[in-house]
């Protein structure tokens, strides 16, 4: 009889799992992957950009990345240029919302200022870069709608359409890894046009506290101008303990100077 109930039980589940549908699907892989990573509180980490133009030229520059994890809200981030000298000391300051647009402040040292950036200029490069300054933003579940793919193995492909209105994208398809915490291994991004805008790979990852996988290399390529960026991370340290006095405008303009 108990057989007989557990067996039941099984069907049901299978059933109920076999019936939802690709949004609901593709949702729900969307909150296990923040789900499993949740808890990190706050990093620092120290990274080298290489920018390679159309000619595959390159050039180099070194910036440190912190970061203040909030279940209420969005994360926040302070990115700060080390060098070279023409770009040292620029800052970007980011308040990620799971609900609205997000904040973000850039400071420029030659002019000794703050310049807020506008929603409808976040979808520009980040200091020369293939990445745009809507890419800082943390991946917050609210900030998207979602389709489930296909399944490959351990790979999940879910198609995600951005609520914002003032996206530079109409929707990005990104690849998760099941069996490695739900990481991210790559995200297409497409235009406004709905054309393959760029593609990010994600690799070399660590797993950091048993629980926490971060990629050492995000390689970002520019299908349609044929340029591409380079971020290889390193000495991430999780026990910073830093706090919202660390990201704030002064802190900004302090990390700047």
């Amino acid at each position: 009889m108990k057989l007989s109930i557990l067996f039941s039980f099984i069907m049901s589940m299978t059933v109920l799992l076999s019936a939802q549908s690709p949004e609901e699907r593709g949702l729900e892989i969307a909150k296990l992957a923040e789900a499993a990573d949740e808890g990190f509180g706050s990093s620092k980490v120290e990274l080298k950009m290489t920018l390679k133009n159309k000619n595959g030229q390159t050039s180099e520059r070194f910036l440190t990345n912190q970061t203040l994890e909030l279940i209420e809200d969005g994360d926040k981030s302070l990115i700060v240029f080390n060098s070279p000298k023409d770009v040292k000391g620029t800052a970007t300051l980011t308040f990620t919302h799971k609900e609205g647009a997000d904040d973000q402040w850039l400071y420029l040292p030659a002019l000794s200022r703050v310049k807020r950036i506008a929603s409808n200029n976040k979808s520009g490069p980040f200091v020369g870069s293939e990445f745009a300054y809507e890419d800082l933003s943390s991946q917050e579940v609210e900030k998207y709608t979602y389709k489930f793919l296909k399944e490959e193995g351990p790979l999940l492909y879910v198609e995600q359409f951005p609520v914002d209105p003032k996206s530079g994208y109409t929707r990005r398809i990104v690849v998760y890894n099941k069996d490695k915490g739900y990481r991210q291994e790559s995200t297409e991004f497409y235009d406004r046009k709905n054309s393959l805008l760029k593609t990010l790979t994600l690799s070399d990852y660590t797993l950091y506290k048993n629980k926490f996988w971060r990629a050492s290399t995000f390689v970002m390529v520019n299908h349609q101008s044929n340029k591409e960026t380079t971020l290889e991370f390193s000495d991430y340290n999780f026990d910073t303990d830093l706090s919202d006095e660390d990201f704030t405008e002064a802190a900004l303009i302090r990390a700047g100077s």
